[in-house]
């Protein structure tokens, strides 16, 4: 199934795989600050965000060639990217800082990659919106090692580390509040 994208950016994009800086210059025009801007909302940096506009462009002058247009459009593999990268600067600024609460930093995460159609926009929306309904639902023990996971991007060994709990045990309170989640979810379809 091929998804919908601007061919701009998918010409922009087999030109910068051909080392074309001006196509890299293009795309960062084009996308450059709404990468920031998403950054900006999770790590309420200039600094930070800034460095995350230009790892996410020096990445797409590495990896180009790697993009594939019949699996998602361009700008939504750009903000995967940039997720990517924005996870990985809180997760830096973690180890340096006392734990954040990880409630404060789910919604601050939410990369909103706009399909260009109301109707996908509004239906992706009222899926979040009601996993993390259901997020809230679950027992605190199972609740935490998801969000963990799931929203900050944590292995299952870094997750015992940083609780405290054995890696098996993280492994099962995973494995059980997804389940719970799978079960209240399609109940309600």
């Amino acid at each position: 199934m091929e998804f919908p994208s601007a061919p701009d950016d998918v010409s922009l994009l087999a030109r910068i795989a051909n080392c074309d800086q001006t196509a890299l210059s293009a795309l960062y025009d084009r996308y450059a600050r709404i990468i920031y801007s998403v950054a900006f909302k999770s790590l309420r940096s200039v600094e930070e965000s800034e460095e995350v506009v230009l790892d996410v462009f020096a990445q797409v002058w590495r990896i180009a060639d790697r993009y594939d247009a019949s699996k998602g459009r361009a700008d939504s593999w750009l903000f995967m990217l940039a997720r990517s990268r924005i996870l990985d600067r809180l997760r830096q600024i973690r180890r340096h800082v006392p734990a954040l609460p990880t409630a404060n930093l789910i919604a601050e995460i939410q990369i909103s990659s706009s399909s260009g159609d109301p109707i996908e926009d509004a239906l992706i929306s009222e899926r979040r919106d009601r996993v993390l309904l259901v997020l809230n639902t679950l027992p605190h023990e199972q609740r935490l090692v998801i969000e963990l996971a799931y929203y900050q991007g944590l292995t299952h060994s870094q997750i015992a580390s940083q609780t405290g709990i054995s890696l098996g045990t993280v492994k099962t309170r995973i494995r059980l509040g997804l389940s719970k989640l799978k079960i209240v979810l399609d109940a309600e379809k």
